[in-house]
């Protein structure tokens, strides 16, 4: 075989092509659809593949939901930073986020409507966001709460911002949306608490 002519894909590559199309197409039509609408039928279509395939990879909708939504956010590390900048760190970080992944806000359209979305929007807070949390806050036993109300903030905002475009918030740029918001994220997770 000459080395302008390429050998064919082995099983595992197609293997690993086929998975990729899926979770593309699943990706799309799940942030389109969302979880309930959105079927194994119009996702093989999509991927261009046959209704089996999705289910011989992911099992059943659910599985593929997970799979396809499977997000590593990535967070800065807490000794990167000084504690005092988490605020500003954490909203800089989910900006760039929600801007650079459309997986991120299929999930929260999603999660707002369902609960398979709401667990695993749970879940990748809880594994994610919860830890540094633990780390910068003043008492590690309140790093749950204290997490859930930086989450609020962060979610609150994609959900204005990203997915229901309201044009105030889609107008502010970037540093005019960290100037605001990492105050109240950096008192969250730092400041005394309030009692």
């Amino acid at each position: 075989m000459s080395q302008s002519q390429s050998k064919p894909p082995t099983p595992a590559r197609r293997s690993e092509a086929t998975r990729t199309a899926i979770l593309d197409a699943a990706r799309e039509r799940f942030a389109a659809d969302g979880y309930e609408r959105a079927t194994i039928r119009a996702i093989a279509k999509d991927a261009n593949i046959d209704p089996s395939m999705v289910m011989r990879y992911y099992g059943n909708k659910e599985g593929l939901f997970a799979a396809a939504v499977a997000i590593d956010l990535k967070l800065p590390d807490p000794a990167s930073f000084q504690r005092d900048e988490v605020g500003r760190a954490l909203v800089t970080h989910f900006l760039a986020m929600w801007e650079e992944n459309e997986v991120l806000t299929a999930l929260l359209r999603v999660g707002a409507t369902n609960q398979a979305g709401a667990e695993r929007m749970r879940g990748i807070f809880g594994e994610q966001l919860l830890p540094l949390a633990r780390r910068v806050c003043p008492d590690p036993e309140q790093a749950p709460a204290r997490a859930a109300l930086a989450s609020s903030q962060l979610l609150g905002l994609a959900l204005t911002r990203y997915v229901l475009r309201f044009p105030p918030a889609v107008a502010l740029a970037r540093e005019e949306v960290v100037a605001w918001l990492a105050p109240t994220v950096q008192r969250y997770l730092t400041a005394p608490h309030p009692a």
